[in-house]
């Protein structure tokens, strides 16, 4: 209990820093988990364990009350971001459905998927690891959209997209690392125009730091704030909502998150969502007010579906929504700093391959 104890505290520690090591940063991932186990170890610990009392109790307090700060905008303790719209106006002119769903590229039970598409029926559909086997069983549900941009690959970050809202300047680009592609695409809804921008990073796992997910999520951020238009963000981002990546994200790119004030929307590991934590996200800026949302139940991927109804209302949805500020002077030069990192890191690569 005494070595469990310590390496909760010193990973909470850990994930303090901005090192992109991927065993410093898988720290980001299971708050909630760490939180809980946290409070049962200092109560433990207290009563069992006097040679060690207080300052382990202590300290396990201590980092406990750091980790609930962290995840407490992701309850219903905190005021909202996007304001919801009034009942029975969901289904009105600028609203739509959306559906992304991370589908697992081994998973080959492709019929559950369809007839998750089949029934739900959502105007705007992206799908993350996508091989051609997937893009191949897919087909025929998706035939009734006539905005579609793909990219399958075999390396797990095929991607798909599919509008029934008209779409146009639609495309597939590798914005930090080669095959790994993001979606981009303005559609129509109520007469306005917006900006989808559908993302999936690589995740922080063995020989794979970082550095090229933070890379790829900042720019996608900056790209946004640049846009003269509303924006809608969509994917799984391999990262957590409460993250500092995620954080940079919003701010840098002038958007709100409808999971604050509202709860975590946990979407992996689809098994045992109610330990798990929220990969697969979806943002908006002001000019966005929210109909429903929910995490639907597992079709044979490791993620749950991610769906919501949203509506574009502008002038009513600034007025209603969680002012949004600028990025700060700080948020630019932490910005500044992954960029950096990004480009050092790939420079290291690049010399390190002509050295092989």
């Amino acid at each position: 209990m005494r070595i469990f104890a310590i390496a909760l505290v010193a990973g909470s520690l850990m994930s303090t820093t901005d090192f992109n090591q991927w065993w410093i940063r898988i720290w980001d991932f299971p708050r909630i988990q760490i939180l809980l186990a946290m409070i049962a170890s200092a109560f433990v610990l207290w009563f069992v364990d006097k040679a060690w009392r207080p300052w382990v109790p202590l300290a396990l307090i201590v980092a406990s009350t750091w980790q609930f700060y962290r995840v407490l905008p992701y309850t219903p303790l905190v005021p909202v971001d996007i304001a919801q719209v009034a009942e029975g106006e969901g289904r009105g002119e600028g609203c739509f459905s959306l559906l992304t769903l991370n589908v697992l590229q081994k998973n080959r039970e492709y019929g559950r998927t369809i007839d998750l598409i089949r029934g739900l029926d959502p105007d705007i559909v992206l799908l993350t690891e996508t091989d051609q086997a997937w893009a191949d069983a897919v087909a025929g549900v998706l035939e009734g959209y006539p905005g579609r941009i793909d990219r399958p690959l075999d390396n797990t970050y095929g991607i798909m997209f599919a509008s029934r809202l008209p779409m146009s300047n639609a495309s597939i680009q590798d914005l930090a690392q080669k095959d790994t592609p993001s979606v981009f695409a303005t559609l129509q809804a109520g007469g306005h125009s917006f900006r989808v921008i559908g993302l999936h990073p690589r995740p922080p796992k063995p020989k794979q730091d970082t550095e090229e997910r933070d890379a790829e999520i900042v720019v996608a951020a900056r790209m946004a704030r640049d846009l003269a238009m509303p924006v809608l963000a969509i994917g799984d981002f391999n990262d957590v909502a409460w993250s500092d990546t995620t954080r940079l994200f919003t701010d840098i790119g002038g958007l709100l998150d409808p999971r604050k004030g509202r709860g975590t929307y946990a979407s992996f590991p689809a098994s045992m969502v109610w330990l798990g934590w929220p990969l697969d996200h979806l943002f908006v800026t002001e000019e966005f007010l929210l109909g429903e949302m929910e995490v639907g139940k597992s079709v044979g991927s490791d993620h749950r579906p991610f769906m919501a109804r949203l509506c574009l209302d502008p002038e009513s949805a600034r007025s209603r929504n969680e002012n949004v500020e600028g990025p700060s002077a700080e948020d630019e030069d932490e910005a500044n700093e992954v960029m950096e990192e990004f480009e050092e890191d790939t420079a290291k690569d690049r010399v390190e391959g002509e050295e092989g």
